[in-house]
């Protein structure tokens, strides 16, 4: 009986152990997760393009197969080779996260150059979801999906490099690999059940207008079908300005581990002393304002910096080798 006691006592500590370890794993997933807020932004605003021209009963099944793609880009390829590079080439991350950074300063740069340039040609990463190829109606379908998914491709890459950034570098690969699972799962539910939710509001708005019993609830159906452009412009400038923000941020960050911390530093310091300016409740929120606000900025200029090797060096090689795929 003692030795049925003492085995029962060791299978305790271990569901202990056990248990303790899945809250670290999910409490990194949630800390990893919250630092990619701005890729998650820009896809959840970037997908809802690929359903233009589709009857509302094929939107959700085309969201369903983007969110199934997204999840194969990100636990089929993405996350072996994070686990790869963090055992065998942890040097790597930081350069790669920069790149990651400077392709959301890009993004974010090119929105507003052609904000202020309408008519400026386009040299960004995403594919036009609005063309219009030719085709039945499944082919168009299968080749919107695709288009989805690849550009899914970039903005997961960046959410995965940034999640395994942010995990302590001493995890054993286990845990390294349940955090990214989880901020796999957890990300892409996140963003495609909101995209989900963006492109069938006009949709319940309408129908409420439409059938509502009540005054109040054809009332705030109108008002969903009225505000829903407004939000998706939102959604938008939102998405710019996290993009600008946490690309310049990344870069600024990558340059200091690199051993060039000069603009990290003043920006350090400029926050500091701003928000020792006001009172001592708000110095925190003030402190990280001007922090962003400056990381934005500087983010803003090198993505703008950065048009140009897209236009006439990046796209040009790009549809080189496509060129040369197809013969």
């Amino acid at each position: 009986m003692s030795g049925l006691l003492a085995l029962l006592d060791d299978v305790a500590g271990l569901a202990k152990v056990a248990a303790a370890s899945v809250d670290d794993v999910a409490g990194q997933a949630a800390q990893a997760g919250s630092k990619t807020a701005a890729a998650l932004i820009d896809d959840a605003a970037v997908t809802p393009k690929y359903l233009h021209g589709f009857g509302a009963e094929r939107e959700l099944p085309i969201v369903g197969k983007i969110a199934l793609g997204s999840i194969r880009n990100k636990l089929v390829v993405l996350l072996p080779l994070a686990l790869l590079l963090s055992s065998f080439w942890p040097g790597a991350i930081t350069p790669l996260l920069m790149l990651g950074g400077s392709y959301l300063c890009f993004e974010g740069a090119e929105k507003v150059f052609h904000l202020l340039v309408p008519h400026a040609p386009h040299a960004d990463g995403h594919q036009d979801p609005g063309g219009n190829p030719a085709g039945d109606p499944m082919t168009l379908e299968e080749e919107k999906v695709s288009g989805a998914v690849k550009t899914d491709f970039i903005l997961s890459a960046e959410i995965m490099t940034i999640a395994l950034a942010s995990l302590p570098t001493d995890n054993p690969i286990w845990m390294q690999a349940m955090a990214l699972v989880l901020v796999a799962l957890g990300i892409t539910a996140l963003v495609y059940g909101g995209v989900a939710l963006i492109v069938k509001a006009d949709d319940m708005g309408l129908y409420l207008a439409r059938a509502g019993r009540l005054w109040l609830t054809r009332a705030f159906g109108r008002a969903v079908v009225a505000v829903m452009p407004g939000f998706m412009k939102l959604l938008m400038i939102v998405g710019t300005a996290a993009m600008l923000w946490v690309g310049g941020s990344i870069v600024l960050h990558g340059l200091a581990e690199l051993g060039f911390a000069a603009p990290y530093d003043a920006i350090h310091h400029l926050a500091e002393a701003g928000a020792h300016l006001g009172p001592e409740a708000f110095a925190s929120a003030v402190g990280w304002t001007i922090g962003a606000t400056f990381d934005g900025i500087l983010g803003l200029l090198y993505g703008f910096a950065l048009i140009p090797l897209a236009m006439y060096v990046v796209d040009p090689v790009i549809a080189l080798a496509g060129r040369l795929k197809r013969k």
